[in-house]
């Protein structure tokens, strides 16, 4: 097959050489190439059409859970797990109870709280009394604005106390009662602040836990999202709000965000999506392939990847004109698998070589005087 093809080569540029209808100045350009000859080398044409394979980025990308619906319950003071409520993989709604924790530190937080209750009480029966009297005229303004304004420090001091309670994993309803009756809580439940799923639990019961530590993680699954690494050079294709299909899998995803920054490691673009309701059978952790086909740009043209040569720093497709082919510059825009986007001199309708590419090239930059 190889000798067939130099032998051809060797016929063309013959051919090329002796041809009366070539000036010298379209030498660079056109070149005689007769049916014969395109079939010994291999060459098939196509003509460009708008509705053509439009390209696709391919690229993997990873499901995650978006950051706002993943919960991570932390212990918020030291003390003793004394009960685990739920099992990993559990479904948990809103408020359930999650872990039991014994703690000394609740006692103090409490006590503060009676007293600043106390307090506070005794500030506003006070305040109520001096404020008769001066509506009466019995007292001087100033004893009724002294009494007002350790209303308002007393209150102020209750309010933090309730505060560092729920901050301790208190509830407002323990709270208020711990107020009304009086009673010392020596354990606090804490409950799920959204409904999830459990993903994990990092504590058993009798261990004895420090602040901040995380003990469970729950997640929201019912929406998850898209993690995708795109190289630099590719992050000029990609919008917000783009659409993108899953490859040999059902549903389609949305573009939310595109890093600004470039990770300097490994030169890509982290881009998020957000799963189209639809998108069912995924779970976190998993990989997949997306696909994002590029619009159509005006003045574009989309074609087979072994359309285009290259010649240094330029590129070309060859189009059939009659008995002969012209070689035209094009740029490339963008690429992806076996399709490429140009743009340059083309029309709608014109054929271009599609394969046998290589021995064109070969043809051309003989003439052209080339390697």
């Amino acid at each position: 097959m190889r000798k067939r093809i130099s032998y051809s080569l060797q016929l063309l540029s013959i051919a090329l050489a002796f041809h009366p209808n070539l000036h010298a100045a379209e030498r660079q350009s056109k070149f005689a190439v007769t049916d014969q000859q395109m079939q010994a080398m291999g060459i098939q044409t196509a003509p460009l059409q708008a509705g053509a394979s439009p390209v696709v980025l391919t690229l993997p990308a990873q499901v995650s859970v978006p950051p706002n619906r993943e919960q991570i319950v932390s212990a918020p003071l030291s003390g003793l797990a004394t009960q685990v409520l739920v099992q990993p993989n559990q479904s948990v709604r809103q408020g359930a109870a999650l872990i039991r924790i014994s703690s000394p530190e609740l006692g103090p937080l409490q006590l503060q709280l009676l007293q600043a209750s106390s307090r506070a009480s005794l500030a506003r029966k006070a305040a109520q009394r001096e404020k008769a009297l001066f509506d009466e005229g019995i007292i001087a303004r100033r004893r009724h604005e002294e009494a007002q304004a350790n209303l308002s420090e007393s209150e102020a001091t209750l309010r933090q106390a309730k505060s560092a309670l729920r901050f301790s994993g208190m509830d407002n309803a323990q709270i208020e009662r711990v107020v009304a009756t009086g009673k010392l809580e020596d354990a606090i439940t804490l409950s799920a602040q959204s409904a999830g799923t459990v993903v994990s639990i990092n504590v058993k019961p009798g261990q004895r836990v420090e602040p901040s530590v995380a003990l469970l993680h729950l997640a929201q699954v019912d929406l998850l999202a898209l993690e995708i690494q795109a190289p630099a050079a590719q992050a000029a294709a990609w919008r917000t709000g783009s659409k993108l299909t899953l490859q040999d899998r059902p549903g389609t995803a949305t573009v939310t965000s595109i890093s600004p920054i470039v990770a300097a490691g490994s030169q890509t673009v982290a881009i998020r999506a957000a799963l189209d309701p639809g998108a069912s059978g995924l779970r976190p952790g998993e990989l997949v392939t997306v696909q994002l086909p590029l619009p159509t740009a005006s003045g574009a043209w989309d074609v087979p990847l072994a359309a285009v040569a290259h010649d240094n720093d330029k590129a070309y497709v060859f189009v059939r004109n009659g008995a002969a082919f012209e070689a035209r510059t094009v740029s490339v825009v963008s690429s992806a698998g076996q399709r490429v986007r140009v743009s340059g001199a083309l029309r709608a309708g014109e054929k271009i070589a599609v394969s046998g590419v290589i021995a064109l090239k070969g043809s051309w930059l003989g003439e052209k005087g080339g390697d």
